[in-house]
């Protein structure tokens, strides 16, 4: 197992951000295999729930699964009961020995701050440093915290910050939005960097940092250790390699027809490996991104979204590869 210390990675630290029902297994392995082994990638799992997780449930249980090829990898969870965090932690360790652990204090969508989870927790430091304590207390792997600028005050996030150092978090990653924001508006980098002053542990920046240009932007903008890539990476699995061949002084090779096809085949596949052959129709979800803003597609969108089998999408697909 590789050993993550996030004071010790080179910098700037460059991850795929958790997203529900997006950054599963078989996309983390499409992001690396696009990416090469020339860079530390590290991949951010989905959230998983702890109260699931404790529970037995065979599909979460099964969201934590990792395969050698997405290593190093942080497997992100969420809850709000200490005690309930800290057993997740210790099956999932047992199980699958993620080379990290990152709890969700940033989600902003209702059903789960509902529940006292996500961003929610930034209302509640006493119960947030006590989550990261009993988590830390069970694993020696780091334990790392996404957060937003606040619930509604996007200065929050600076004392907030402090709690969870105190706690013994490892690393934070500030998305530059307050929860009340959502998704709306602009990220502002420059807010999230004076969280970075106000601590001594890494910190990663998150929030519309779209393309690969980007990213030594608000690394500049910011002041952060990293940023952590959420959207910017769906459909846009080459957007590390591209930054990888800026930070070097080249310019990026545009991905061609002929190696998005690829890719999305590639994808295809091995969703269909962790899934089943009959999750051709959960796989669609992608597709919009891969071909999103692409010229002369949109004829074979409605064919793309109505397939049912891995031979009917991979017949669309050579038809949009041999018709461009």
């Amino acid at each position: 197992m590789t050993t993550l210390d996030w004071k010790l990675l080179p910098r700037p630290i460059v991850a795929l951000s958790p997203m529900a029902d997006m950054t599963d297994s078989a996309f983390c392995r499409v992001v690396k295999e696009v990416t090469g082994n020339s860079s530390p990638l590290i991949m951010f799992r989905e959230m998983v729930s702890s109260e699931a997780v404790i529970r037995g449930n065979d599909k979460t249980l099964g969201m934590t699964a990792i395969h050698p090829d997405e290593r190093p990898l942080v497997q992100q969870i969420f809850g709000s009961d200490p005690a309930t965090m800290a057993e997740a932690v210790k099956i999932i360790e047992a199980e699958h020995h993620p080379e990290g652990f990152d709890v969700n204090m940033g989600c902003p969508v209702y059903k789960i701050v509902s529940n006292f989870n996500g961003a929610a927790l930034m209302k509640e430091p006493e119960r947030a440093a006590a989550i990261v304590k009993a988590m830390k207390a069970v694993t020696k792997v780091p334990v790392s915290i996404k957060i937003r600028l606040g619930w509604s005050d996007p200065t929050d996030a600076i004392g907030f910050a402090k709690v969870l150092e105190d706690a013994g978090a490892d690393l934070l990653t500030v998305h530059g939005r307050t929860r009340m924001q959502g998704y709306s508006g602009v990220a502002d980098w420059e807010a999230v960097g004076k969280v970075k002053q106000a601590v001594s542990i890494p910190v990663l920046c998150n929030g519309d940092v779209h393309k690969a240009e980007l990213i030594q932007k608000a690394l500049d903008v910011s002041g952060c250790d990293g940023v952590l890539i959420a959207r910017g990476a769906l459909g846009n699995p080459w957007i590390f390699k591209e930054f990888n061949s800026i930070a070097a002084g080249k310019t990026p090779e545009p991905v061609t027809l002929n190696e998005r096809i690829r890719v999305v085949k590639l994808h295809l596949a091995l969703h269909l490996e962790q899934y089943g052959p009959e999750s051709v129709t959960t796989f669609r979800k992608h597709l919009s991104w891969y071909f999103k803003g692409l010229p002369h597609v949109k004829s074979h969108r409605e064919k793309m979204m109505t397939v049912k089998t891995r031979e009917e999408l991979e017949a669309v697909l050579d038809e949009i590869n041999g018709t461009l």
